[in-house]
């Protein structure tokens, strides 16, 4: 069976380092009290939507070129390998058992027919990834993010049930990285997550919500994303989603065509260079010509400018006065306790070879509880 996360118990009182243990895996809490990770913040997924000097967007994710790609370009591919390469292939093979040439005009007519009313349920399966593209665009037009105010330190929490949305400040969030593993058909299976959350002691229920995530470094990353940016340590989306620097100054902070053109005056500044040779060049045009070439990116351009007209509109209107910059001396300003004990952490972080984050935590709170 695949594994099973069970609802972290966000009622209950964590910090920074504890760790949950069930069946299936464990949960390790990050915060309360949000301390510094010393981990690369890494947005990998592109679960931020949004980012300015004011707020970060968690679940306004934007489309990104390579989701254009996938569902134009498998497709095309698909169609060009059945009703193409498959009888190129067929009829070469006359050619390799000694036939002449015309049997090999003839067989390759032959498949080529076959194949080709073969290829064109390909489609069909375009049909059906656009049907797929569309359901995403309209629940990505009507979401709600949860965002998270710098300049106010709280977060606004928008539950899924239709309630009103809860206002939480930000050092008494909840977070935790996920990691279970079960055994299935096809072997053993592993999942993680990041997780946020906070406990409604008005209404006596919890809120929380959870991503899937590629790996434990990557679920790290994206918190260490949000809290150094909660903490003006990060501060553009370039810093977190483009590791490569495919971003260049004064360019939209999403991917788009600039991006596409960005990254073949990188790929040529590299072979100049000699970092790369002529192979990994001519694969880079080749994919991107059977992948569509720059329509994907014209599509993701056209796609984010919908989504971001229609979330300006789906924003309650408390939420968008609450997002509006306050001057400097209105900012809300980090707890002494959050202070001294992230201090501590970076103290202690360098004192000590590199190793598991929470038990760096976990002797902190330790030495904190021993001079208290």
């Amino acid at each position: 069976m695949p594994p099973q996360t069970p609802p972290p118990d966000v009622h209950q009182t964590y910090r920074a380092g504890d760790i949950i243990t069930f069946p299936s895996g464990k949960r390790t809490f990050l915060s309360p009290l949000p301390l510094p990770t010393h981990t690369a913040p890494l947005d990998f997924n592109h679960v931020v939507g949004e980012l300015n000097d004011t707020y970060l967007d968690i679940g306004g994710r934007l489309p990104t070129a390579f989701t254009w790609q996938y569902t134009l370009g498998i497709p095309f591919i698909s169609f060009l390998i059945v009703a193409f390469l498959i009888p190129l292939l067929g009829g070469g093979a006359f050619v390799v058992v000694g036939q002449d040439l015309n049997l090999f005009a003839v067989a390759w007519g032959g498949l080529f027919s076959m194949a080709f009313q073969q290829a064109s349920w390909g489609g069909l399966i375009l049909a059906l990834f656009l049907i797929i593209a569309c359901h995403h665009h309209l629940k990505a037009r009507s979401a709600l993010p949860t965002r998270f105010n710098r300049q106010r330190r709280e977060v606004y929490f928008v539950p899924e049930d239709g309630k009103a949305p809860i206002v939480v400040p930000w050092e008494s969030v909840a977070a935790w990285v996920t990691q279970a593993q079960g055994v299935t058909q096809y072997g053993m299976q592993r999942q993680y997550g990041l997780g946020i959350g906070f406990y409604d002691h008005a209404t006596r229920q919890p809120h929380h919500l959870e991503m899937p995530m590629p790996g434990l470094p990557l679920a790290l990353g994206l918190w260490e994303a949000i809290r150094g940016y909660m903490e003006y340590e990060v501060n553009s989306l370039q810093e977190i989603q483009d590791p490569q620097g495919l971003q260049r100054p004064g360019d939209p902070p999403h991917e788009g065509v600039h991006t596409f053109y960005n990254a073949r005056d990188r790929l040529h500044r590299r072979y100049r260079d000699g970092e790369i040779g002529l192979f990994r060049v001519t694969m880079w045009y080749l994919w991107h010509v059977i992948d569509l070439w720059t329509i994907p990116h014209h599509v993701t351009e056209w796609e984010i400018r919908a989504i971001q007209k229609a979330g300006l509109k789906a924003l309650p209107e408390v939420m968008q006065a609450w997002s509006q910059p306050l001057p400097e001396n209105e900012w809300a300003r980090p707890s002494e306790e959050l202070k001294r004990l992230s201090a501590e952490v970076d103290a202690l972080y360098q004192r000590r070879p590199p190793g598991e984050i929470t038990e760096i935590f976990a002797e902190v709170y330790k030495k904190e509880k021993l001079t208290a």
